[in-house]
């Protein structure tokens, strides 16, 4: 489900922790930061915890291209 922008999170995890995700990631052929956001999604459905969609980026947002001098 790639979503365009992403954001970096850093945090300490107990050995054996780190192991279970490796483990599971591993089992659905998934990367770490992927099983990351898979178990936090399941986290907030199960929850009641609503994520914001990521609106998609406007064309008037996009960068303007810069213009050579002759």
């Amino acid at each position: 489900m790639a979503t365009g922008k992403t954001s970096t999170l850093t945090f300490r995890i107990e050995p054996a922790l780190k192991e279970a995700l490796r483990t599971a990631a591993d089992r659905e052929h998934r990367s770490i930061a992927n099983m990351v956001g898979v178990l936090i999604r399941d986290y907030c459905s199960r929850n009641d915890i609503t994520i914001p969609k990521q609106r998609a980026p406007l064309l008037e947002d996009a960068p303007k291209p810069k213009l050579r001098k002759r």
